[in-house]
């Protein structure tokens, strides 16, 4: 079975074509930095591998260039769009209603629509990407996995607001979480490294979206992110958390109207806000170069993920390791090291060798005398995705 997943974010799209079970890759890619003049167009395959500098304005200008690559008469993998047995999307927000892998129908394009006032920067792209695949692939199933479903077993003390009892039960406001399907794979393949019957894991999700989950014995318990996926970390262009007080007096006071603001915490604040570029690599090459706005973000960024370590080490009454996957926790050393530092109270030390080695693999960056384990698990949302659509298909 050929299945092809569109993995949408809030700036890139990665897919992969895979035959499953074998779960053998036939070609995988990526577009990054959508919406600029110099986005970028990885494809691979085992004979071809391509990458190109483009212009692309949009998700739906980026998924109209992978389909032009899966088809090319060179170096495409596909004669036929018939070829694709199924299309496995992931959808950022399901709300309360969709906790599963579904078959996706108008009903459910109509619920995802609806959620994209919670989750502006995702759910409109993957929707894009649904109505788009339909088109092109007439006959491939569609399917979505949502990313909140991971998190479907945190406990009402972690996921309900102090707000009156009504709005929770029947307007369903509560921390839903997100990311799941990178934090669902990374933390198993941690759990089947660490071999231990009982395991409490903090995984650290960093890309342009960044989140944090505390997850004891393979199940969700607490999340960095809440209603919408705004809350929590320092993201590219998302503010994470901050006094909801700023919200009333940039209204009341400043004269901003609440989509002027909306507009504000999610695509003009965050990284991009502190230091006018979204993108670390960037931040990081600035910050080399003595730029302090650009020092002082990426240790705003660092500090909020170790407020986060330490009341999750405290949930869970203890810690057996922490995991760093996405973009950013697999890739940058520096990213990692700001973390790790000064943590000793918690008892894992890192091994700056180990972790200025660059490698796509999973590796342990620790010392060897780290009561707790420094994971990097490059994460495969992909993969996890074609898993779970191929189980619901057979």
């Amino acid at each position: 079975m050929n299945i092809l997943i569109i993995n949408s974010g809030s700036s890139s799209i990665k897919y992969q074509l895979l035959e499953m079970p074998s779960t053998k890759v036939i070609c995988v890619g990526a577009i990054e930095r959508i919406g600029s003049t110099d986005a970028i167009s990885n494809y691979k395959t085992d004979n071809n591998k391509v990458e190109k500098i483009y212009e692309i304005a949009n998700h739906k200008a980026g998924l109209e260039r992978i389909t032009s690559l899966l088809l090319d008469s060179e170096i495409g993998v596909l004669k036929s769009t018939e070829e694709i047995d199924a299309f496995g999307h992931r959808v950022v927000h399901g709300g309360s209603d969709y906790t599963e892998t579904t078959l996706i129908d108008e009903e459910v394009k109509r619920k995802i629509k609806m959620l994209s006032t919670l989750a502006p920067l995702h759910n409109p792209a993957n929707l894009q990407g649904i109505v788009m695949a339909e088109e092109i692939f007439t006959t491939a199933k569609q399917i979505v996995v949502f990313d909140t479903a991971f998190h479907g077993t945190v406990p009402v003390k972690a996921k309900k607001y102090a707000l009156p009892n009504n709005l929770y039960h029947d307007k369903g406001i509560q921390a839903y979480g997100f990311h799941g399907t990178s934090h669902k794979y990374v933390s198993e393949i941690a759990n089947e490294y660490l071999n231990k019957a009982n395991t409490k894991l903090i995984s650290i999700h960093l890309g342009n979206g960044c989140s944090i989950t505390a997850i004891k014995n393979g199940k969700s318990i607490d999340h960095s992110m809440g209603f919408a996926p705004s809350n929590g970390l320092i993201m590219g262009t998302r503010s994470g958390d901050i006094d909801h007080s700023i919200i009333y007096y940039m209204v009341n006071t400043l004269g901003y109207s609440l989509d002027d603001v909306n507009e504000l915490l999610n695509k003009k604040s965050g990284m991009l806000g502190l230091t006018g570029f979204n993108d670390l690599r960037d931040i990081e090459e600035e910050a080399s170069n003595g730029n302090k706005d650009c020092i002082l973000a990426l240790e705003m960024n660092a500090y909020r993920i170790k407020k986060y370590i330490g009341a999750y080490t405290a949930t869970m009454n203890g810690l057996d390791a922490i995991i760093f996957t996405a973009g950013i926790g697999e890739n940058s050393s520096l990213m990692r090291q700001l973390v790790c530092k000064d943590m000793d109270y918690f008892n894992f030390q890192l091994d700056d060798s180990k972790n200025d080695l660059r490698s796509k693999n999973f590796r342990e960056i620790n010392t060897t005398d780290s009561k707790v384990k420094i994971l990097v698990i490059p994460t495969n949302e992909e993969l996890e995705i074609a898993k779970q659509v191929y189980e619901l298909l057979t």
